[in-house]
């Protein structure tokens, strides 16, 4: 909390006259890394079930893509250029959004990278940058939204992108570093939904399989892919960003108000196996 002031605890129980249809009507969403990738399809999903208004918190500069949604969603989708790993910057953003909006009601702690390669091929530099971006900057967005939601007395919810590389090892693409990182987020939204919960702060995790994004161009082109999709029993396919969706949009979501410190596998079975 900000200060030593102590902040009255806010009832866990949804209001009497909760709407129970899943949706996110009048909620202010931020997204991290949603220029592009799996975050920009977040978005998309997120404004097509009645959020007020989306952010992408992001260091690169808007796409095509991005510009594309907006224009769809006039006055709806927002950029904020900001760097996941300085945490002065995750606060000048999150307090201009609430300056803007009102209020900010859900965090997406999506931004992250990934390098496929064999273990020892790795520089420390490299598994440092990983960690910095895809644990630190997560842990940066995930406390400086939580802080916010108490000064304002919100029952926000945040929601981690995990991995299923979080579980077990990508034999199409491995990458030790990432899979760590992948699993230190799960295993952060276990620990602060436990510490949260009793402001009515929800924290939870949602773990991808493959999803056809430009980190994951190579694999889909491996020459022996087809063959792998053959034996994996799942569907044989990469999925849509926009796939992955409807799991945050339940999670940030009102209705989701008793689900916390879970993780929702979205793979399709195939995963990372």
């Amino acid at each position: 909390m900000e200060g030593d002031v102590a902040m009255p605890k806010l009832s866990t129980l949804p209001p009497a006259d909760m709407h129970w249809q899943i949706n996110l009507r009048d909620k202010v969403i931020a997204i991290t890394g949603a220029n592009r990738g799996i975050g920009l399809g977040i978005a998309e999903v997120c404004l097509a079930n009645s959020a007020r208004c989306v952010y992408s918190l992001d260091l690169m500069d808007p796409s095509e893509d991005f510009a594309a949604l907006s224009k769809k969603n006039p006055g709806r989708f927002k950029y904020k250029q900001m760097d996941v790993t300085d945490e002065e910057s995750v606060k000048r953003a999150i307090d201009e959004i609430v300056e803007e909006e009102g209020a900010i009601h859900g965090m997406v702690c999506n931004a992250g990278m990934t390098k496929h390669q064999p273990a020892l091929d790795f520089t420390m530099a490299q598994v440092e940058q990983l960690f910095r971006l895809n644990v630190f900057g997560a842990f940066a967005c995930a406390t400086a939204a939580a802080r916010k939601f108490i000064a304002l007395g919100i029952k926000g919810s945040i929601v981690f992108t995990a991995s299923m590389t979080s579980y077990r090892p990508n034999r199409a693409g491995p990458s030790a570093p990432y899979g760590g990182t992948k699993a230190a987020v799960r295993n952060m939204a276990h620990t602060l939904a436990m510490e949260w919960a009793e402001h009515g702060i929800r924290v939870n995790s949602i773990s991808p399989g493959f999803v056809r994004t430009a980190m994951t161009y190579a694999i889909e082109r491996a020459p022996d892919w087809e063959l792998k999709m053959k034996y994996y029993g799942g569907m044989p396919r990469l999925a849509l960003p926009q796939e992955l969706g409807g799991a945050y949009v339940y999670l940030l979501s009102d209705t989701a108000s008793y689900t916390t410190g879970i993780d929702i596998p979205v793979a399709g079975i195939v995963g990372a196996w």
